[in-house]
């Protein structure tokens, strides 16, 4: 019962972050541009809430991702894989 609903929220957070992300403003450099001095705005008081934001977002996400793998390995109604068949023990005597 909570797992679609787990699914629902693990989703939509992801959406959110592709949103997020594709919102944002393009810096230009890359990487390298971000240590030099012209970069320094990335990192600054601009940028800082969106920044927050995508990092709390994609906190939701990993945590969901955990949560859902929980639900589903505890869950033994959902079998992937079918388990190993026992051996039978050896016949003694021989």
């Amino acid at each position: 019962m909570i797992e679609p609903i787990l699914w629902i929220l693990f989703v939509l957070a992801c959406v959110l972050v592709g949103v997020v992300i594709l919102l944002q403003e393009g810096k230009g450099g890359g990487l390298s541009e971000a240590f030099g001095g012209v970069g320094q705005q990335t990192f600054g008081v601009k940028a800082e809430g969106i920044n927050k934001f995508t990092g709390w977002v994609s906190l939701v996400v990993v945590v969901l991702a955990i949560v859902i793998t929980k639900v589903r390995t505890g869950d033994t109604a959902v079998q992937l894989v079918d388990p190993p068949a026992s051996e039978a023990p050896a016949e003694e005597g021989k």
